[in-house]
């Protein structure tokens, strides 16, 4: 009788043990459907906050999964049409995988699938965008963003004209991070942004782009009376209406023989272009020189253009050995109007880099104009 009272007793507890587990996976269950409710409203969130902002983001078909320990939502067939922007611009890819941990539900991880195409909406694609590997990560709520990070790997943009593909832009790493530094979402926040570049050529859009690029540059955005959803068009014209501006924290650039380093501030102008100055100690100048093509912007110039001219009145074909002095002296020329100094152990020079009204100079040199921020 013993005998039977202990097994009975064994009996019992296996039973209780499953109970216990069945309860115990049952209650799971019931969390995991329940708190995936949750983050799927969430990602609604964000979806609805950038809708006010201009940008809808919508997908063909939309799953939920992961269980147990996760929570996955698949968008296939994900489009995004930015209309707040002029012009208008449609983009779509073949699906984004949206994951958060069970632990950590304000924690959106995202993978993207390409390619990614941009067009005029209801066009053709005027660019394709491709990549080995794209993530990004996003932190907080719909009503509190707090921080956001994209990295790609081997990313190669194309540009599409009468249906032949031509490469724009690729590198071998790309990052943009960003988070609010100071302030509050809803009261004048500063936003610190990270831009890492790795390997970048560019050689259909300029021939100094041709040799790589890599780049790693903090900035810090100043003058916002919130971040309440809206255009970046909308942000850039509140900074330059409270005086606002964005301060280069740190810059260092490198390509071949040359090495760049600086910081500085620059304004928003009424028109929406850049002004300001950043010092910048460049290293390798003469290499930075031929890359950018410098020698013949000097040849080309309208002030040489005149004197040029005056010079040949005087002698013919004086003019022309003007310009080729000049352009030969450039580099001299430049390095007596800096400050010599060293980086990283090699001789530089200390130029200031200037913005005026979107263009941009080296010391005396144009080497370039930024678009307008609105």
């Amino acid at each position: 009788m013993d005998e039977n009272y202990s097994e009975k007793r064994t009996i019992g507890r296996y039973i209780i043990l499953l109970l216990l587990v069945v309860a115990l996976f049952a209650g799971w269950s019931v969390f995991w459907y329940i708190a995936s409710g949750k983050v799927e409203a969430t990602i609604e969130g964000w979806r609805a906050r950038e809708a006010q902002g201009g940008r809808l983001y919508t997908c063909g078909s939309q799953t939920i999964g992961g269980y147990p320990f996760r929570f996955e939502l698949n968008c296939d067939d994900a489009s995004a049409l930015f209309k707040s922007s002029q012009p208008p611009f449609d983009v779509k890819s073949r699906g984004v995988l949206v994951v958060a941990q069970v632990y950590e539900p304000t924690l959106l991880i995202g993978e993207f699938h390409g390619p990614l195409t941009i067009s005029s909406p209801g066009q053709a694609p005027e660019v394709i965008v491709n990549w080995k590997l794209a993530q990004s990560s996003l932190r907080g709520t719909p009503s509190e963003p707090e921080r956001m990070s994209v990295a790609v790997d081997l990313p190669v943009v194309e540009g599409v004209s009468g249906g032949v593909q031509k490469t724009l832009w690729k590198a071998r790493r790309f990052e943009l991070h960003g988070r609010i530094a100071e302030g509050s979402v809803r009261d004048h926040p500063v936003i610190e942004t990270v831009l890492r570049l790795g390997g970048a050529t560019a050689e259909a859009l300029h021939p100094g782009a041709a040799m790589p690029v890599d780049a790693d540059i903090t900035a810090v955005l100043r003058g916002l009376n919130d971040f309440a959803p809206k255009s970046w068009d909308a942000r850039f014209r509140e900074i330059q209406a409270s005086g606002g501006g964005i301060e280069v924290t740190q810059m260092r650039l490198v390509q071949g023989e040359s090495l760049a380093v600086g910081s500085g501030t620059v304004t928003v102008n009424a028109n929406g272009r850049l002004d300001g100055q950043l010092q910048v100690t460049v290293a390798g100048l003469e290499a930075f020189l031929n890359a950018i093509g410098a020698q013949q912007m000097v040849q080309q110039a309208p002030g040489m253009d005149r004197l040029a001219g005056a010079l040949d009145r005087l002698s013919p074909g004086l003019g022309g050995v003007a310009r080729q002095q000049a352009a030969a002296n450039l580099g001299l020329g430049i390095n007596m109007l800096g400050q010599q100094t060293t980086l990283e152990g090699k001789r530089a020079v200390t130029l200031p880099l200037k913005f005026t009204d979107g263009a941009i100079y080296l010391g005396p040199i144009p080497v370039g104009k930024m678009p307008a921020m609105f």
